[in-house]
């Protein structure tokens, strides 16, 4: 992997990972099943922690561009699973952004309404 860390950038090393992953993966310099180094690997390459590249992979598979498999590695999704997941993501924020336009009308405050979000999360098991 070809990835450039700017260490005066205002931008998180962790962040510069994660955009030049998905730049490399819609330009087809990474393709659907394509491996990415290991954490060890790249932090050494990088010159980095090893915590800030798994916070980076981390981040891509959140976001579904890559899946893990562990002992194996992180390899890249195919591009429709990525589009689907951020289809998802759109509409769960639009539904969320009309959730506190109904909460301000209400009269409920930002701070109410994260404090539910919060209980609603953690009452859940995944």
């Amino acid at each position: 992997l070809k990835i450039i860390i700017d260490n005066g950038s205002m931008v998180p090393i962790y962040e510069q990972i994660v955009d030049s992953v998905k730049k490399m993966i819609h330009k087809g310099t990474l393709k659907e099943q394509d491996i990415l180094p290991s954490v060890r690997s790249l932090s050494g390459e990088l010159k980095i922690s090893a915590l800030t590249v798994k916070k980076a992979y981390d981040i891509l598979e959140e976001e579904g561009y890559t899946k893990t498999v562990h002992g194996k590695g992180s390899y890249i999704l195919p591009v429709n699973s990525q589009k689907n997941f951020q289809d998802a993501l759109m509409e769960v924020e639009r539904q969320m952004e009309d959730i506190v336009i109904k909460g301000e009308k209400l009269g409920i405050s930002h701070g109410e309404i994260r404090e539910i979000l919060d209980i609603i999360i953690s009452s859940r098991k995944e």
